[in-house]
């Protein structure tokens, strides 16, 4: 009978030891392991990162970093880390936090503008995913990559067209700029290219032609009229004499991209560059700018009209003044001067 009663209490004891294992492993598993208020905190794990990284990233979110090492291990993540952008719910349990970091990698939202230079898009592209900006100005620049793709120098920033894209956070530089070739020839169909040859230009010429267009005016509604003057005096052989690029040839020439020009001087005419379409008939080497596709489309789809020369409009800012002979472009620039020397505007 004693016998019987020390193996009741051996058996009693292994149940409620048992239980409070079981427990101690519900706990550790299911139960919620966060310490923030705000419905979901975002961790980057960079693509080298190790789990001692991962830990320092986590430690300020967690209520208890123990039982998540635990089970980090035990499932395997602890020595199969992920790269990535991941989002952590209030509320979450290590399961449900391992697994989130394991198979969960959010997409963001990568968006650039009108950069004059693959180094000022690198420098924005840097900011949103985790390639640093100097793999990225080496990945644009690959000779191999350009001559691959029929791409130059003055022409490598063609590719590149102003949106928004969705991409993983730990996209190498190399494979953004993969992703933005196969945006670019997916963007040039077969009707865009048969629509640019229509207008003697292909498609890195019709980028090229866009960018001066884009930085002409930034009124949308303007550009298919601007775009039309400049196929106008392609077409007659006449010189662009377009003042963006001009500016263009004096930022490259002083290698100074921050340089603010509101007014071309006759001096500036003289510069020596491709780019100066005062000097240089037909097209600069490449694009000034990345242009909008509204411009590419201005481009594509010009207005017909017989204009060739356009001065800013001083009754309607934004808005230029279009004539088709020097002697009218004459009497709207007068107008332009007067009012620019009014301002005081001397560069």
């Amino acid at each position: 009978m004693y016998i019987k009663k020390i193996l009741l209490v051996i058996v009693g004891l292994g149940v409620i030891g048992g239980g409070m294992f079981a427990y101690k492993v519900y706990t550790a598993i299911f139960s919620p392991n966060t310490r923030f208020e705000a419905p979901e905190q975002v961790v980057f794990i960079p693509s080298d990162a190790d789990f001692d990284q991962v830990r320092d990233s986590l430690r300020p979110l967690l209520t208890d970093m123990i039982s998540f090492e635990q089970l980090a291990t035990r499932k395997g993540y602890a020595a199969n880390i992920k790269a990535g952008k991941y989002v952590i719910a209030k509320g979450m349990n290590n399961n449900q936090i391992i697994n989130s970091l394991r198979s969960n990698n959010i997409p963001v939202r990568v968006s650039f503008n009108n950069q004059e230079r693959v180094e000022n898009l690198a420098g924005r592209i840097a900011a949103q995913i985790e390639a640093d900006s100097v793999s990225l100005v080496k990945a644009m620049k690959d000779p191999d990559f350009l001559a691959a793709n029929d791409l130059t120098e003055p022409t490598q920033l063609a590719i590149y067209l102003p949106n928004s894209y969705e991409f993983f956070w730990n996209t190498s530089a190399e494979k953004f700029r993969d992703r933005m070739l196969k945006e670019y020839q997916r963007f040039w169909t077969p009707e865009r290219v048969e629509k640019a040859k229509e207008q003697g230009l292909t498609p890195n010429e019709a980028i090229t032609l866009a960018s001066i267009v884009h930085k002409e005016t930034s009124k949308i509604d303007e550009r298919p009229r601007v775009a039309g003057l400049y196929l106008n005096r392609l077409k007659k052989n006449n010189a662009l004499q377009a003042d963006p690029t001009v500016i263009y040839a004096l930022k490259k020439h002083q290698n100074d991209f921050d340089l603010v020009i509101k007014r071309v001087l006759y001096k500036d005419l003289e510069i020596d560059s491709p780019y100066n379409t005062y000097k240089y008939a037909g097209l600069p080497p490449g694009p000034i700018t990345m242009p909008d596709i509204s411009a590419i489309e201005a481009v594509l789809d010009p207005e017909e009209h017989e204009y060739l020369y356009m001065v800013a409009n001083v009754e309607n800012f934004g808005y230029h003044k279009f004539a088709k002979t020097l002697a009218q472009h004459n009497r709207n620039k007068e107008q332009y001067i007067r009012w620019i020397n009014s301002q005081q505007i001397n560069r």
